[in-house]
């Protein structure tokens, strides 16, 4: 088999396993329904991947990077910290609310199994987002948006736990889902906390 008949065959199978987690998710999909969807036989898929987590995980990977590199598109687009944090809140509501988007139903319905698949990192929601949101937070110091004393890496964490939170708990006094209410609450309650020096 050639190198690029073992790439096709490799890319078949991992597309074969990303119809089989939406139809299925992940407990329910075994290895030779994998194999059969592609067209291979299981030998072939076992030269590929050892086991059904090494291939599952394969898919889930591919899924992230797609679902992280759409989010990354949208948020480029945008001119302020203010409106990518909120534009931020739309997107995890959207993927948490979406039942197409399968990272996410697959993370949230089936999380041990996910975890198995996927690896302790992309299981990892926090640091995950935190990792996401690291360039914008940069990016917005060198702009001025937030002050230069902070911690980058620590900031990133903190506004990847109040994205989190504006987008999953509800509450009285803001609506996730009206970009206008979001930004005037970043505008008023992180943001100023952004660019308050941290030392004082």
């Amino acid at each position: 088999m050639t190198e690029a008949t073992a790439t096709e065959v490799t890319d078949r199978l991992v597309t074969a396993a990303q119809t089989l987690l939406a139809r299925k998710g992940i407990r329910a999909t075994t290895v030779s329904e994998v194999a059969e969807e592609a067209g291979v036989s299981r030998a072939w898929l076992y030269r590929h991947f050892p086991d059904k987590p090494t291939l599952l995980g394969a898919a889930i990977v591919r899924l992230a990077d797609r679902m992280s590199a759409d989010a990354r598109a949208e948020l480029d687009a945008i001119d302020t910290f203010a409106g990518q944090l909120a534009a931020g809140v739309r997107i995890g509501r959207r993927a948490f609310d979406d039942p197409g988007t399968l990272v996410m139903r697959l993370r949230r319905t089936e999380p041990e199994e996910f975890a198995a698949c996927a690896g302790a990192g992309v299981s990892g929601m926090v640091p995950e987002l935190a990792d996401f949101w690291r360039p914008y937070v940069a990016a917005a110091a060198a702009r001025g948006e937030i002050h230069p004393g902070h911690d980058p890496a620590e900031v990133a964490e903190w506004v990847a736990r109040v994205l989190i939170s504006l987008g999953t708990v509800p509450g009285d006094t803001v609506d996730p889902d009206d970009q206008e209410d979001l930004l005037r609450q970043i505008r008023r309650y992180v943001l100023p906390g952004l660019q308050a020096d941290p030392h004082r």
